[in-house]
């Protein structure tokens, strides 16, 4: 269900599943965080295969787990992978060609850059059969996107081509090949990669952020000294 391979500074995570759109089980869950918080490379590209981003929860597990009475920790799994790609110290890509819907919408969102092809759609479609986006969805979709877009698109269950989600902010380009961009970033130092993608993503108060700012800038600029002095004789 889940491919990985490591390329230098870049892992490529594969969602594979793709006779069921890459919907994702607890076991994928599981496995997905797995291979994002243990990658040696800088930066992870995940993408879907098949044709498909991810269609998000398997709704027959999830039907499943219902009778079962464990929704609440396939829940909990969901938001848990997700907060994994967030805190991540490798800077996550999600390379969306074809559908991203439900829970894959929110795997994408805590990704730290999306990235679709002119192809992508993206939808939130929960609320067409009585349910809502809960892998974190309803809390990083408005801050992606904003209250107004997020109502919108959380409510109606509409999908949306990669054109209006770049317009809205939902993904940051639009391009042929969003692998290359994974790949362009990969190139960058790694400690830098790292520190900034903390430092952005910190909800500490201002003045936290600010120290934590100073004390990773004074890390990089030590370790980086030789290379920094050869750029001054420059």
């Amino acid at each position: 269900m889940i491919t990985v391979r490591d390329e230098g500074p870049l892992r490529v995570v594969t969602l594979d599943r793709p006779d069921a759109r890459n919907a994702l089980t607890p076991a994928g869950l599981d496995a997905l965080a797995e291979a994002v918080t243990d990658a040696p490379a800088s930066v992870v590209y995940l993408h879907g295969a098949g044709g498909a981003f991810s269609a998000g929860a398997d709704l027959g597990e999830v039907a499943r787990i219902a009778e079962e009475g464990g929704v609440d920790a396939f829940i909990e799994r969901g938001q848990a992978t997700a907060t994994a790609i967030e805190s991540a110290d490798a800077v996550v890509v999600a390379g969306i060609d074809g559908p991203a819907r439900g829970g894959g919408v929110e795997l994408a969102l805590a990704c730290d850059l999306r990235v679709a092809t002119p192809d992508a759609t993206f939808g939130e479609p929960g609320v067409t059969f009585g349910l809502f986006g809960a892998w974190g969805g309803t809390v990083r979709l408005p801050e992606v996107v904003g209250m107004g877009d997020a109502l919108d698109l959380s409510l109606s269950g509409r999908v949306i081509d990669a054109a209006e989600a770049h317009r809205i902010g939902l993904v940051s380009r639009v391009v042929e090949e969003p692998r290359a961009v994974a790949e362009e970033l990969a190139r960058n130092d790694p400690s830098a990669l790292a520190a900034i993608k903390h430092r952005v993503r910190d909800r500490a108060s201002r003045s936290e952020q600010e120290d934590r700012e100073k004390r990773a800038f004074e890390t990089l600029v030590a370790e980086h000294a030789d290379a920094l002095a050869d750029y001054r004789k420059d």
